[in-house]
This record gives structure tokens, C-alpha cells and sequence, in this order.
């Protein structure tokens, strides 16, 4: 059975129109949606006799979704760019398994069919509260910010920041609209073909809900001279929709080439990528740090926890803005190797060391079981009961955060 084959099956069992917006990247249906992606739409709709087929996908087919054996990832080598600076002195190259895939150094992370069967069999606990929650962000339409001359941090939803910095104009993770089989949730504050003057454009991943094809090529277009900052084997990607803008690839603790007093860096995160049923791990994820003269700005990107923030309060010891994502996280036991919840967001923040956290990830896309209003909720209790060490700002879509 080929993975055409088997996307058209979860396709046609959606609305039509999500199959049609799925199908617009590529010809091949079965290189037009993301993991996540698919098993989210399952679950919603109680495909469990897809996930068995699901199954069935063997290396064959462009390498494994799934497993029932236990199979141990083994650092076969390690690889960066030659191009750019390694700024950790111990570090020996970002990990790629035996299989040359990508992998988190500490925890190793394969999807294995038990666990995926568990939670699509499983009945979600908030699923009544989650369908009556008409709780949403709150947006504030204005686009005054992008002619504004002092540094700011801005965020535009979901993962999606605008961020000036010494002068320079930087988006991160831009996804300006919809994306496949997902609805969004809440507005994007200003109208995309005013982002324009941008400097650099930074994807910190391949998963539709970060990196999106329509809003790259807009963004392409409205910014010639841009240079996009990403991680590595990500190019080849990206290339297909910006055919002629600079654009970098890094591997972990790797310093990005930027001018006028502006370092950029990518750091690990503990997630995985992919963007069809037989890429895993292909393409690297990771985090960055923003960092002028007198100002520092932690992006964590997609992430379960780990000693990473640690390792970041030790790399740059005077974090001004820490971005922690705090969302997708339920059923916990399923997610948490790969994005946090609220507790072990502030948990994240805490060890970074940071003077401000910014959560992010909720609100926009309904991507787990949680209902949209919690992230927040568990936020505010926390930081309540004094668990956050230094300050939460919890941003409207839309609103300014001078820095």
C-alpha cells in the first residue's frame, strides 16, 4: 500500500475542503501534509482503523512512522556547518542516527505504534469542556509597530513573532494565514503585505504550523533582500519557494553570518520534523537566541523539556525575553516529548535564567486534547502561587513588547 494511497484514504474522510488544502503543495497527496497533522485529524474524527493501517508503512516506504519493537537510535556521526562558527567548545556536532537521520541527543525520540494506538483509542477527559470553551486570544489590530523605530517583540499568533532588534527587522516562524486541515483560531493583527523591510526571516522547523509555504513566498517576494536563517538540510525545502534570497543553514550551537552588531544563533530543541508520511527527522529543528550589544532574546521553538535551557543560561547568561512554548501538550504523555506544558514551561523559564517569559504555541491552531483556554489559565495560577522566579507577560495578538 503506498503512502498515496493511504493519505487519500485520511483525506477523502475529511471535508472536502481540507482535502483540497492539503492536496495544493503537491501533486502527491502523500507529500502534502505533516504527521502531526494527520494523527490530530484522526483522533478528531476516530480513525482508528487508519492508524492500523498506518501501521503497515515499512522503511520501503521512505522510512518508519511507527514501531511495535523497541528500536534504539544510535549517534552513527555528527555533522554541522562548516560554513559557520560552533560557539559550544565541547560540542561535537549535531547527532544523525544510523538510518542518517537527525536526532535529539537526550532523548531520543521514534513514534512507536502502541503509544499512537493509546491515545487514539483513548477517550479525551475535557472533550465536553473543550467543545463549550469559547474562550479566545484577544487581538489588537494595529500596524503601527512596523514603522516604529525601538526594539520590540510583537507576537502575530501561534509561533509567529516580529521582533526588532538593533535596528533590524526580524520574523520568526511566519505562518500568515491558515494551515492544512486546521482552522485558525485567531486573527493575524495586521494585513501580511505590510511586512516588508524585513532583514531576516528565521523557520525553526519544517512542520506546516511553522514553516508555510504561502506565507514564505509572500514574504519572499515583499522582501528580495531578506535572508532566511534556518536549520540544516532545511534549504533544499526552501529553495523550491524562494528562489533567489540568502539563506543559511545551522546546525546547534552554530552562529549565523549577520552584520551591523546583530548575532544570531541556533540551538537545540527537543522536538523532531517532518512535512510528509516518510521525511522524519530528514530536515533539523532547533531554537535560536537573538543577541545585540545590550539585549538578548531566547526563541525555544518547538520543545519538550529538557537540560537544553539549562545549557542556554549558561551560553548567554543575561536572557532579557524568553519565548517558551506552552501549548499542545495533552494528553501529556503523549506529547510532552515534544512540546510542554504550562508547568514544565515555567519550569524552562526558570532555568534560563531569563528576566521575562513570553508563552506561545496555544490559542491559534487546536493541535492537542486541551481545551484553548488552559495554557493561559495554568499560567496565571502559576505565576499566583509564585512559581515563576522572575516575570510572565502574557501578550495580545497584536501587542507591543518594548525591549
Amino acid at each position: 500500500m503506498s503512502l498515496e494511497f493511504l493519505c487519500r484514504c485520511v483525506c477523502l474522510h475529511t471535508q472536502p475542503s481540507y482535502y483540497h488544502r492539503i492536496a495544493r503543495e503537491d501533486t502527491s497527496v502523500g507529500k502534502a501534509t505533516d504527521l502531526e497533522t494527520i494523527l490530530y485529524l484522526m483522533k478528531r474524527r476516530n480513525f482508528i482503523h487508519k492508524i492500523l493501517t498506518l501501521a503497515t508503512v515499512s522503511k520501503s516506504s521512505g522510512g518508519i512512522l511507527f514501531t511495535q519493537a523497541e528500536k534504539t537510535q544510535m549517534i552513527k556521526t555528527r555533522t554541522n556547518n562548516p560554513d559557520l562558527k560552533t560557539i559550544l567548545d565541547t560540542w561535537e556536532g549535531t547527532p544523525v542516527d544510523q538510518d542518517g537521520r537527525f536526532m535529539n541527543h537526550e532523548f531520543p525520540f521514534i513514534h512507536k505504534f502502541g503509544t499512537v494506538f493509546k491515545w487514539m483509542t483513548t477517550k479525551n477527559p475535557q472533550k465536553q469542556f473543550k467543545k463549550e470553551d469559547t474562550w479566545q486570544l484577544e487581538v489588537i489590530k494595529n500596524d503601527a509597530f512596523l514603522t516604529e523605530t525601538k526594539d520590540m517583540i510583537v507576537w502575530l499568533g501561534h509561533a509567529t513573532f516580529f521582533i526588532r532588534l538593533n535596528g533590524k527587522q526580524i520574523l520568526i516562524d511566519p505562518v500568515l494565514g491558515k494551515i492544512p486541515a486546521t482552522k485558525r483560531h485567531s486573527e493575524l493583527p495586521i494585513s501580511p503585505e505590510k511586512l516588508q523591510n524585513l532583514d531576516y526571516i528565521l523557520v525553526s522547523h519544517a512542520h506546516y504550523d511553522h514553516c508555510d509555504k504561502d506565507s514564505l513566498k509572500l514574504l519572499q517576494s515583499q522582501n528580495p533582500k531578506a535572508i532566511f536563517l534556518t536549520g540544516l538540510k532545511m534549504k533544499t525545502l526552501l529553495r523550491k519557494w524562494i528562489p533567489n534570497n540568502e539563506i543559511q543553514e545551522a546546525g546547534w550551537y552554530q552562529q549565523y553570518q549577520t552584520k551591523d552588531d546583530l548575532s544570531i544563533y541556533f540551538l537545540p530543541s527537543r522536538h523532531w520534523s517532518n512535512r510528509s508520511l516518510g521525511d522524519a527527522n530528514e530536515r533539523l529543528w532547533g531554537a535560536f537566541v537573538l543577541k545585540s550589544k545590550d539585549k538578548t532574546i531566547y526563541f525555544g521553538g518547538d520543545s519538550g523539556y529538557g537540560s537544553h535551557f539549562k545549557e542556554v543560561a549558561a551560553l548567554f547568561p543575561n536572557i532579557d525575553v524568553a519565548m517558551i512554548g506552552a501549548g499542545a501538550y495533552s494528553p501529556r504523555w503523549f506529547m510532552s516529548p515534544n512540546h510542554q506544558d504550562p508547568e514544565h514551561a515555567v519550569q524552562a523559564f526558570n532555568e534560563t535564567k531569563a528576566k521575562v517569559m513570553i508563552p506561545f504555541h496555544y490559542g491559534t491552531f487546536d493541535q492537542a486534547d486541551e481545551p484553548l483556554s488552559e495554557p493561559e489559565q495554568i499560567l496565571r495560577q502559576l505565576e499566583k502561587e509564585g512559581k515563576i522566579n522572575q516575570s510572565l507577560k502574557i501578550l495580545k495578538v497584536g501587542e507591543q513588547l518594548l525591549v
